[in-house]
């Protein structure tokens, strides 16, 4: 059935973007990837000219509605996945109006605006697959990346309520709840901190730098993460929820079980807070 399938997977030159479009290609999905230039879409076609796959790519800024409309009216996807993000690294006083609203118009009204734009297509067909790439911050909240995850959290929330309104449409939504994997989000983290100086968080802003760094060589490949939302895609009778990773196994268990002023006391200690 892969074979007849078309699907669409927003941030795709990078992490697990990039990986997800091979692996559905690989899968014999007709595999659709969005970049924001073309620079960008030459690494997807080289990824995938280097693995023997077809990937087409097609130009995309999620922030811009019309051309969402424009995008999903000329593929019309069988299988959406939401990917596009991108981390925002700063102290609720630290981070502007603007920035916090480019953020949520990314990763929260982005992904529901492609869902809604594709929910026709996937409801005459009876037949659809949405996708949406959260965080294991989806589910807990640390300090200094409090947009990024009040994005993820909403995120979670829109996709819970997607996920009941259209189930009997022939249509579903699924959560995946990444861990730490080596993606370009990692390297954005460094320029958000590094544009902080001078805050008076500098000193915790300086220990999660740190943390990022010992933890990084430690991270998954983005081809696990990709390989799970193939598997999401392509079985029957999809989970509402994958949490990809020890990681983020452990950060779950973790937020559910510990008391909340243990885990403030514990998390403020480790920063200096």
């Amino acid at each position: 059935m892969a074979e007849l399938r078309t699907a669409l997977t927003t941030g795709a030159n990078s992490g697990i973007g990039l990986a997800t479009v091979l692996e559905l290609a690989r899968r014999g999905f007709r595999s659709v990837g969005t970049v924001r230039t073309d620079a960008k879409a030459e690494i997807v076609a080289a990824a995938a000219a280097e693995l023997g796959v077809t990937v087409e790519t097609s130009l995309l800024d999620v922030t811009d509605a019309a051309r969402c409309a424009e995008v999903i009216d000329e593929y019309r996807p069988d299988v959406l996945i939401n990917n596009a993000g991108y981390s925002v690294t700063g102290s609720i006083e630290d981070v502007a109006d603007e920035e916090a609203a480019a953020a949520l118009q990314t990763m929260v009204l982005a992904p529901m605006r492609l869902a809604r734009l594709a929910l026709p297509y996937m409801r005459a067909a009876h037949y659809g697959r949405i996708v949406n790439v959260s965080s294991i911050y989806g589910r807990t909240t640390t300090p200094l990346t409090g947009w990024y995850q009040g994005a993820k959290h909403a995120l979670e929330a829109l996709t819970d309520a997607l996920r009941m309104e259209v189930a009997r449409d022939g249509v579903r939504v699924v959560l995946v709840e990444p861990g730490g994997f080596r993606t370009g989000i990692w390297e954005e983290t460094e320029r958000e901190i590094a544009k902080r100086s001078g805050s008076r968080y500098d000193g915790a802003y300086r220990r999660t730098l740190t943390a990022t760094r010992v933890f990084q060589p430690l991270m998954g490949d983005p081809a696990r993460c990709a390989k799970v939302i193939a598997g999401a895609v392509t079985t029957r009778w999809s989970r509402s929820r994958y949490l990809v990773g020890y990681d983020a196994q452990a950060v779950a268990v973790w937020s559910s079980l510990t008391p909340t002023e243990v885990k403030d006391r514990v998390v403020r200690l480790f920063m200096s807070l």
